[in-house]
């Protein structure tokens, strides 16, 4: 009986492992789709793309593209992540792989394209199309060729002789971003190399032509059966590369800053602080998750409000240390783009700076525009009427004789914390408290007149 059951169990588990055996005979191939602007949302993509990859031990990943471009912060972290990945990362153009794409294209160990497809034109420009100045093109020159460069070299044998011949030409990958490179019957000075499929085939930077991912694998990888998985980016990956949109990144710093001045500008309201720290939650989190922000520089911005807070309750007026406050807040906000540790900011490019300083600078002057424009509306007719002041501002008097207003008593219209309204004798007057914190509705007593400001304290 024991014998009858040991062999029963040993069956089992030769039955298991051979059906697991089965299913490791069948390549699993992975696929990330890149058919949209080369952002952080895409780099999200990659990344998450080449991890779940990696989770399931895929045989080979390919990234199925079409892009025109983008953000070349996003193509360089992208490019770093393919050349250093595990498992053999290969490429389908699809139909264009411009700029950025052809830096991550030529990241890969394999390219193939459609019949149609380009691959070429990685020249740096602006958002209007114009070529950045050389140090932009400098930097573009020499990461797609070193790129090139990680793919190595072929060894050939001639007879007696070696020769070793870099599987994608350096300097090829250069003359796609600079109009200057001169290669003998490819190219002339005064353009940018753009190859199409077949060009791309004959110079080396085009390893097979094909209609679909399905060709790629059975013709070239030579899998002919495989599984095929896609990655599908949820909606958190979504709204974390939507929330690092350079764009939205300055729209939500317009939010902090223009909610913190409002708040001081109006005290009283709350809506505008709500506001910025709201903005401030959406601008960091992401950021945080990413790797980007640490703590201390979240602690930075941090301090930053803390020292505006004290600006607004206990010290009247703004001076140095709101000041302070500010300078905490945009620091925070422009060290939170960049990837330093510990205040270390080597490996740090120039355009990774400039692109951090200018979605920060963006934020800032949009957030100017808008303290112009909503502080002619607050408190006036209209939409904006619902978050100001129920006490109706533009009443408010500037009066000459106002030290005579010294030694009377009247009401605080708003709360003054320290700066605020009072209404005295059925008139409203700027005042600051100097006495802290007042409550609107409390009596209050004018006790002197200084810069044109009644100050008052609580009775």
């Amino acid at each position: 009986m024991k014998k009858i059951i040991l062999f029963l169990i040993i069956g089992i588990l030769a039955s298991t492992y051979m059906v697991t055996a089965q299913n490791k005979t069948t390549p699993l191939i992975y696929e990330i789709n890149i058919n949209r602007e080369i952002d952080n949302a895409t780099k999200i993509y990659l990344s998450k793309g080449l991890s779940e990859a990696k989770a399931l031990n895929a045989d080979a990943i390919i990234i199925h593209m079409n892009t025109y471009g983008g953000l070349l912060e996003a193509a360089d972290s992208m490019r770093t992540a393919i050349l250093y990945s595990p498992i053999p990362v290969h490429v389908f153009i699809d139909n264009n792989a411009a700029s950025a794409g052809a830096l991550i294209s030529i990241a890969c160990k394999k390219i193939y394209m459609r019949k149609g497809a380009n691959i070429g034109a990685a020249t740096v420009v602006n958002q209007t199309g114009e070529a950045l100045p050389d140090k932009y093109q400098s930097y573009m020159r020499s990461m797609i060729r070193s790129t090139a460069e990680a793919q190595g070299k072929d060894t050939i044998f001639q007879g007696n002789d070696t020769i070793y011949k870099w599987k994608r030409n350096p300097q090829i990958a250069e003359a796609m971003v600079d109009d200057r490179i001169i290669i003998p019957n490819l190219i002339d000075s005064g353009k940018v190399l753009t190859f199409t499929a077949d060009e791309a085939l004959k110079w080396g930077y085009c390893d097979g032509i094909a209609e679909s991912i399905d060709q790629v694998i059975t013709s070239y990888l030579g899998y002919k059966t495989y599984e095929l998985e896609t990655y599908k980016p949820s909606f958190a990956d979504k709204l974390k590369g939507f929330l690092m949109n350079p764009v939205i990144q300055s729209l939500l710093i317009m939010c902090i800053i223009g909610g913190i001045y409002f708040e001081m500008q109006t005290p009283g309201i709350g809506f505008p602080l709500g506001a910025a720290v709201v903005a401030a939650t959406f601008y960091f989190a992401p950021l945080y998750i990413d790797g980007l922000a640490q703590n201390w520089e979240i602690l930075v911005f941090i301090a930053g409000l803390i020292l505006i807070a004290i600006e607004l309750f206990i010290i009247p007026g703004f001076g140095v240390t709101g000041i302070t406050g500010i300078v905490f807040i945009v620091a925070g906000l422009t060290l939170s783009l960049l990837n330093n540790t510990d205040f270390n900011f080597k490996g740090i490019t120039g355009s990774e700076s400039g692109q951090a300083v200018l979605t920060v600078l963006m934020g800032i002057g949009a957030s100017f525009v808008l303290m112009i424009w909503l502080s002619n509306k607050i408190g006036s007719s209209g939409l904006f009427r619902k978050v100001a002041l129920d006490v109706d501002l533009e009443q408010s008097l500037s009066n000459t004789n106002l030290p005579y207003y010294i030694g009377k008593y009247g009401k605080a219209a708003t709360v003054l914390r320290p700066s605020g309204k009072v209404e005295i004798d059925n008139e409203l007057f700027d005042a600051v408290s100097e006495s802290g914190f007042i409550e609107k509705g409390s009596s209050v007593k004018v006790i002197k007149f200084e810069n044109s400001q009644l100050y008052v304290e609580k009775v």
